[in-house]
C-alpha cells in the first residue's frame, strides 16, 4: 500500500502539471495567481510532503453486478409492503436482511417517527429524478424530438404508421381510469410546480355567490 501511495501521488501530480501546461485548468477568484507556471509549481510542491491515503478494493462482481443492483432501485421505493409486519402502539415492525450473516432474514421494530425518518432519507430532493434521459430522449427536447423519431421510423417501414385517433380509442385501453367508477379520465390541464404551490386547497361547503 505504501508503494501505491507514491505511484498514485506521482501520476496525479504529473497529470496536473500536464493539464496546466496545455492550458486546460481554469483558475478564478483568489486562485487566479496559479495561472502563472512558477506559482503553480510552488503550490504543487507541498503535495509531496503530505501523506496520501489510497484505498484499493476488488470490485463487487464487476459492472454487470453493479448495474443489476442499482437497476432494482429505479422504480422501487425504500421498502415494499410485504416487508411490513406490524404497526402497534406507535411502533413499526418490518423484515430486513442481515448481509453480515449470510442475508439472514430478521425483524426490526422502530418508533414511527424513526421509521419515517429513515424512509424519507430515500426520497429525492426537489428537482431530482430517479431516471434521467439524455440526447433525443432528454426531457427538455422530447416534445419536439419524439414525434420526429416516430415519423422517421414510420417512413422507414420498420414500424407501422401511427394509427388515427379513432383507431387508438378503439384498440388501446385508456391510460388513466377512475378508481371509483372505472370510466376513462381525461387530462384537462397540467400545472407546473410553481402553480401547485400557489394553488390553495378547495374549501368545503363554501358559500355560493
Amino acid at each position: 500500500m505504501d508503494v501505491l501511495k507514491e505511484v498514485f501521488r506521482g501520476k496525479f501530480t504529473e497529470g496536473l502539471r500536464e493539464l496546466h501546461t496545455k492550458g486546460k485548468l481554469g483558475f478564478h477568484g483568489t486562485l487566479a495567481t496559479l495561472q502563472n507556471p512558477k506559482a503553480f509549481a510552488a503550490w504543487l510542491r507541498p503535495l509531496f510532503r503530505s501523506p496520501w491515503v489510497v484505498y484499493a478494493k476488488r470490485p463487487f462482481g464487476g459492472a454487470q453486478h453493479a448495474l443489476r443492483y442499482l437497476g432494482q432501485y429505479t422504480h422501487r421505493v425504500a421498502i415494499s409492503n410485504h416487508r411490513l409486519v406490524a404497526l402497534a402502539d406507535g411502533m413499526v415492525t418490518f423484515r430486513w436482511r442481515d448481509s453480515a450473516h449470510h442475508n439472514t432474514k430478521r425483524l426490526m421494530t422502530l418508533p414511527v417517527n424513526e421509521f419515517l425518518r429513515r424512509f424519507l432519507l430515500h426520497v429525492l430532493p426537489p428537482g431530482f429524478v430517479r431516471i434521467r434521459h439524455f440526447g433525443l430522449m432528454a426531457h427538455r427536447h422530447r416534445r419536439a424530438s419524439l414525434p420526429l423519431c416516430l415519423q422517421l421510423l414510420a417512413q422507414s417501414g420498420r414500424v407501422p404508421a401511427e394509427a388515427s385517433s379513432e383507431e387508438k380509442a378503439v384498440s388501446s385501453p385508456p391510460l388513466w381510469t377512475c378508481p371509483q367508477c372505472g370510466a376513462p379520465m381525461v387530462l384537462i390541464e397540467r400545472l407546473s410546480l410553481a402553480q401547485l404551490r400557489l394553488r390553495s386547497p378547495p374549501i368545503l361547503n363554501a358559500p355560493q355567490p
